[in-house]
């Protein structure tokens, strides 16, 4: 499988990026900074240099032909409201408009758990955040692509256990970052899991089973 990996030198897409070259796939990573050429590479990806918020609709779509997937982890990661919206809001517009137009149906999107530090002290940044990522999930799911959108617990370095708790809505929890790349590494290559929405948490189920456990639930939904 030949995967775009939007966001390859973060948190999570540095991770699945050696996931999917240790299992034989090929992986263009695209990164916005120069400095992050080395970081990309040191993952086994082919480095990209790209910019959600500079390049066009046709410049993305080139970028990603001849590829069989796009997956998009990047953010503004705080950097300010404009940036968001650019970035995490119309930045995935754009990517999905991209991929359409270059023939890639495969489109992963990691997304925001819609309970993330509810009832805390996150202030409006983080709120216009939410919005932003809401508004991004609904746009992706009114294309005719053929959409994962995953959203993750609250994210964690430390190592992961490659067990989760996965399902169209959970309750609110931590989950590895590495678990996270394992999931999407293995939603990849599952073509029968596609339209669906993904709450993540970390869990009792391997990460097999739980992509298994989804494919079955939401074949059954559609036989219905």
């Amino acid at each position: 499988m030949k995967v775009f990996q939007i966001g390859a030198a973060g948190g999570v897409g540095s991770r699945l990026t050696r996931l999917l070259t240790d299992r034989g796939d090929a992986v263009t990573g695209m990164h916005r900074n120069p400095a992050q050429v080395d970081t990309v590479r040191a993952t086994g990806a082919t480095p990209l240099l790209g910019d959600l918020i500079e390049d066009s609709v046709e410049e993305l779509a080139q970028k990603f032909g001849g590829h069989d997937a796009v997956v998009f982890s990047a953010g503004a990661h705080g950097t300010g409201r404009e940036q968001t919206t650019l970035i995490d809001g119309k930045g995935l517009e754009k990517a999905a408009d991209a991929a359409i137009r270059a023939g890639v149906s495969r489109f992963v999107l990691v997304s925001v758990f819609p309970d993330a530090l509810r009832g805390g002290e996150a202030g409006e940044g983080f709120e216009h955040y939410m919005r932003v990522k809401k508004t991004a999930d609904v746009y992706l799911t009114r294309t005719g692509l053929d959409w994962v959108i995953v959203r993750p617990g609250t994210l964690l370095d430390t190592p992961g256990t490659g067990r989760v708790t996965a399902g169209p809505a959970i309750e609110y929890g931590d989950v590895h970052r590495e678990d996270v790349a394992a999931f999407i590494d293995a939603a990849l290559h599952e073509p029968a899991l596609n339209h669906v929405i993904v709450e993540l948490t970390s869990g009792e189920t391997s990460v097999a089973d739980a992509v298994a456990e989804l494919v079955a639930s939401t074949t059954s939904r559609r036989a219905s």
